[in-house]
């Protein structure tokens, strides 16, 4: 499950335990009600950091809990479910009026991977995980809102290929070096550190929250339409 700290003007969002992070109904509707709780309080000098404990930043949907509805079709109805319960969650993130740091010190894989390219900035450990997309090896297609992420987030069309059609497993030096993280570090403590240093540093220039998210929001146009949420104009006046 899922928990969340407040540090000064930092939050702290974890997966807590040594499972594989997996999204279900209940875990989904536990992150949506804390990432409300962080746009509910915050001020300007806010920044949210996403981490994770054990192997797992996150294993991506929970399919066994698909599996158990017994049937193949009851199977494919709780994966929609779940597809669609997800949705609210990358829009909250990429609405919240903060900056947002995704700290990688595990696997991300397709759910999970994607929950961490909804933040604005991600750092990786060298020494352990990878980012991974396992539609294409378990025979899943994609939802429209994930290839949008990916679209406007990773401006490589040869790694955007390669995650999605090769199922391509990718460290943190290499994801480093092609642009899909901030920066990578070798172990979890540096990654923790890391973050935690950036959060701060842009929490300290105490952006005008709602402002932020809507310059977020206008940076990923097509994102944003699937996701459907609309652009507010801010003018002098009302700042």
């Amino acid at each position: 499950m899922c928990t969340l700290e407040k540090r000064g003007n930092l939050f702290i969002l974890t997966f807590t335990g040594e499972d594989q992070h997996r999204f279900n109904p209940n875990v989904i509707g536990s992150l949506l009600s804390l990432l409300s709780q962080v746009k509910a309080e915050a001020t300007r000098g806010s920044a949210l950091i996403t981490q994770a404990q054990g192997k797992f930043f996150s294993n991506g949907f929970d399919l066994d809990w698909a599996q158990a509805a017994g049937s193949e079709q009851g199977a494919a109805e709780r994966l929609h479910h779940m597809v669609d319960l997800f949705k609210p969650v990358i829009a909250a993130l990429l609405s919240l009026p903060m900056p947002t740091v995704a700290a990688i010190t595990g696997h991300a894989a397709a759910g999970g991977f994607a929950l961490a390219l909804s933040h604005d900035y991600l750092i990786m450990r060298k020494d352990r995980g990878v980012l991974y997309m396992s539609e294409v090896d378990i025979a899943l297609t994609i939802p429209d809102y994930f290839n949008a992420l990916f679209r406007e987030k990773i401006g490589d069309a040869t790694v955007r290929r390669d995650f999605l059609l090769r199922g391509l497993k990718m460290k943190g030096d290499e994801a480093e070096k092609r642009g899909v993280v901030e920066a990578a570090y070798g172990g979890e403590a540096e990654v923790r550190q890391a973050s935690l240093r950036l959060a701060e540093n842009l929490g300290k220039r105490k952006w005008h929250g709602e402002v932020y998210a809507e310059i977020r929001k206008g940076l990923y146009p097509q994102l944003s339409a699937i996701l459907g949420l609309t652009h507010k104009a801010y003018n002098i006046a009302r700042l």
